[in-house]
């Protein structure tokens, strides 16, 4: 599935089943993802939408594991995905949107939603994202995480100046180069050391910053904002 992000420690024991909402203004589109969701073994469907209104009536009527959302309902997908995590702070929201837009990836995770995933996934990989997010990960579509990373680049680079969880020099350097999207091969090769060396330095990274991998390091910042 590419970049997972992962916002806790220790991934806790999915429930079972898992209990999911789609809510999508496209009939055909709702039906073939609950179809879809279906095929899976632990999956029940508690309820399905159209608006944004519906998906906070039925967070709260049916108190889901996870909320599947259009990013373009009628009465708005972020507005919706912001007035769940209000009301319903125990449901998940997981953006199923065709949308590519940086802008509204960063909306739908400064909303609360901890996922993030375009239209062309496949049914497995939906699946796949829903179960690690109701295990405690996050997860964006990897190109487009790939494209925040090196767009956030700059912000990132004024706020790890500021060195608000107390990184060393060398982990500065090697974040704001991880920032850029650079591997840890070619991070090792601008600091002419070895990889070894900047995975030492990116696990005691992403220590402080209480996270598992560089795309969530950063994602963190942008939730942030």
């Amino acid at each position: 599935m590419g970049d997972r992000l992962v916002s806790s420690d220790l991934a806790a024991a999915a429930p079972n089943p898992i209990r999911i909402a789609v809510v999508d203004d496209h009939p055909m589109f709702r039906a073939g993802t609950i179809e879809a969701l279906t095929w899976g073994d632990g999956i029940e469907i508690v309820g399905e939408g159209a608006t944004a209104a519906d998906a906070l009536r039925i967070a709260k009527e049916q108190s889901p594991h996870v909320v599947l959302l259009d990013l373009y309902l009628p009465g708005g997908g972020v507005e919706a995905a912001a007035g769940i995590v209000r009301d319903c702070p125990n449901v998940l929201i997981i953006m199923l949107t065709a949308s590519e837009s940086e802008r509204d990836v960063t909306s739908a995770l400064q909303a609360g939603a901890r996922g993030y995933i375009l239209k062309g996934s496949s049914g497995r990989d939906v699946l796949e994202t829903v179960r690690a997010i109701v295990r405690g990960d996050s997860y964006v579509a990897p190109n487009l995480a790939a494209r925040l990373l090196i767009n956030k680049g700059r912000q990132i680079e004024t706020i790890v100046d500021d060195n608000p969880h107390r990184f060393t020099s060398r982990e500065e350097e090697i974040f704001k180069l991880v920032s850029q999207g650079m591997s840890n091969k070619e991070i090792a090769r601008r600091l002419n050391c070895t990889e070894r060396t900047i995975k030492h330095h990116m696990t005691n990274i992403m220590q402080k910053l209480n996270v598992r991998n560089r795309v969530q390091a950063v994602l963190k910042f942008v939730r942030a904002e």
